[in-house]
C-alpha cells in the first residue's frame, strides 16, 4: 500500500508490541486490500489524499505503537495542506491505551485533552 511503510522508526521499534504489532497490522492490511487500485485508494492513503479544507485535527498517538510515525507523516501531511493540526504523543503507553482511563492515568489525560479540543471545536 502506498501509504503504509512498514519501515518507519515505530514500525521497527514496535515490531513485536502488544496489543498492536508489525504482524498485525500487515494481517489487517491483507484483508483490508483487494487489488492493486485499493493501495492508492485515499480513503486508506489518508496521508497522500487532499486534505485540504479539512476542519482542525487532534491526533493523540502512544509511544509503544507501530502507527506512532504515521501519525506524524498524517500531522506533517495536515500541516502542508494549511489544516489546523495538534498532536500529542503520550509516552509508556501502548496502542489501545485511550479507552482505559479506568485504570491508565494518561489514558484519562488523553480523553480530558481529547474533549477539550472537541470543545473547541464548537467555539
Amino acid at each position: 500500500m502506498r501509504g503504509v511503510d512498514m519501515h518507519t522508526e515505530s514500525y521497527i521499534e514496535n515490531a513485536i508490541a502488544k496489543p498492536l504489532n508489525k504482524a498485525m497490522i500487515e494481517w489487517f492490511v491483507g484483508h483490508l486490500i483487494r487489488s492493486d487500485a485499493d493501495k492508492s485508494d485515499t480513503r486508506l492513503d489518508l496521508v497522500n489524499a487532499n486534505l485540504r479544507g479539512l476542519a482542525p485535527v487532534t491526533i493523540i498517538n502512544a509511544t509503544i505503537d507501530p502507527l506512532r510515525s504515521d501519525g506524524a507523516k498524517l500531522e506533517d501531511a495536515l500541516k502542508d495542506a494549511d489544516v489546523p493540526v495538534e498532536r500529542e504523543v503520550y509516552t509508556g503507553v501502548t496502542h489501545e491505551f485511550f479507552g482505559c482511563a479506568a485504570v491508565v492515568a494518561k489514558a484519562k489525560a488523553a480523553q480530558e485533552y481529547a474533549g477539550k479540543r472537541l470543545r473547541e471545536s464548537f467555539r
